[in-house]
């Protein structure tokens, strides 16, 4: 019987990876891949950027290892393509570089690209598959939920007092959290695919929405999406020229969520206020809560989720935990509404 190998190492890798192509990557997966020598050695490595060339991961790897490929062992996040479309089937690139193994952590789900682990099998190729599949899945869970719901993945981002509060009954909202936790939200920015708000938060805040701070001045910014019926000053900040700005004239999430698949999308960053965010959850649109939770307390003032659809405590709504973290003295919180990515 041969050795087992532990690929895990190389597999983190290549999910830090993957997720440096988050934003960039769209209508596409976010893929990384590693390739190593019979010593465990990396001698390759590479993610999807198309903002960056049309090439996947694996091409970029193999580029990067150039005739160190041979024999060797490819390590990747997703299940190499086996699907021409604007690039040749990743399974070919594979073969011509002669990989010997290739490693992957989450089975493709499209049907148009999947069967490369087949594929590869049949040309002799080792394959090895589920490594580190859930921690896979979850840095690539936008795309998944585009495949498998047919939209985009919807996190809402709120900031807020210890009592929920979004702003005072004068309607001050500047500033609630601190520079640290509105630092962390441009990261956020630059990784989605665009910026969801309502036609009040334009007129009222007229914010601006692209990264700032150290993500700021990129060729590519994301898509802002403005959602509502009410008419908007023609000198908002959102209708500069460095990002696109679409307009949704309606209060239909259904007419929403269709014009939306219209777009290059994976994830879509809600910025909006109570109003539509909750009629987002309500909906059942809302795959991810961010709150940025600051140690103070308001005491009157808007709440960041108003529905009436909990009459019972046995009604409320159950999030899942995710993570939480201190950003010098406000918290971060990450919670899902749904377990199945």
């Amino acid at each position: 019987m041969g050795v087992e190998v532990d690929y895990t190492a190389a597999m983190r890798r290549a999910i830090t990876l993957a997720e440096m192509g988050l934003g960039r990557t769209a209508p596409n997966p976010i893929v990384g891949a590693v390739i190593i020598d019979a010593e465990g050695l990396t001698v390759g490595e590479g993610f999807h950027n198309r903002m960056a060339a049309a090439d996947h991961a694996e091409v970029v790897a193999i580029k990067s290892a150039a005739d160190r490929s041979k024999g060797a062992t490819m390590v990747k996040t997703l299940e190499p393509c086996n699907h021409t479309g604007s690039t040749g089937a990743c399974v070919r690139a594979i073969l011509d570089a002669g990989i010997s193994t290739v490693v992957y952590a989450v089975t493709d789900p499209n049907e148009e690209a999947s069967g490369g682990a087949d594929a590869l099998r049949a040309a002799g190729i080792n394959v090895i598959k589920d490594v580190l599949e859930k921690e896979a899945a979850y840095a690539n869970r936008a795309w998944l939920t585009k495949i498998s719901k047919g939209r985009p993945y919807f996190t809402w981002k709120v900031a807020t007092t210890l009592d929920a509060r979004v702003a005072a009954n004068d309607g001050t909202s500047q500033w609630i959290t601190n520079e640290s936790s509105r630092a962390d939200v441009q990261l956020l920015r630059r990784q989605a695919d665009a910026i969801l708000v309502g036609t009040n938060t334009v007129i009222t805040d007229n914010p601006h929405l692209i990264p700032r701070g150290d993500f700021a001045g990129y060729t590519h910014n994301p898509i802002r999406v403005i959602c509502g019926e009410q008419e908007l000053p023609s000198e908002a900040q959102v209708f500069d020229d460095l990002a696109q700005t679409v307009v949704v004239k309606t209060k239909s999430l259904d007419l929403l969520v269709a014009r939306l698949g219209d777009l290059p999308l994976n994830h879509v960053l809600v910025e909006a206020g109570p109003t539509l965010g909750s009629a987002m959850v309500d909906h059942g649109l809302i795959d991810e809560l961010i709150i940025y939770q600051a140690p103070s307390l308001l005491g009157s003032g808007k709440h960041f989720y108003l529905s009436n659809n909990a009459t019972t405590i046995e009604e409320k709504l159950n999030l899942e935990h995710i993570s939480t973290e201190i950003l010098m003295g406000d918290s971060k919180s990450v919670y899902c509404f749904r377990s199945d990515v």
